[in-house]
């Protein structure tokens, strides 16, 4: 599905058809978690407190942790 980025207001948005809102049950004031894609792209995924807390706590240990893990991916 292509959609465009527009100007709206003094920001810029995106605009999703209803068919994409109801497909991906979507409602209106959702908050959406955007993450960076390996290869520059994007995911969008519904707003989740637990999880955003899940994410600072796996990036926490990633800095804490960072040689081991490096040498461990070799």
């Amino acid at each position: 599905m292509k959609i465009e980025i527009k100007k709206i207001g003094n920001s810029d948005g995106v605009i999703l058809p209803r068919d994409a809102m109801e497909r991906f049950d979507l409602k209106r004031g959702q908050q959406l978690h955007l993450t960076e894609l390996p290869g520059g792209g994007f995911q969008a995924v519904p707003y989740d407190p637990d999880f955003e807390e899940t994410l600072k706590i796996a990036d926490d240990v990633i800095d804490e942790y960072r040689d081991t893990l490096s040498a461990l991916a070799k």
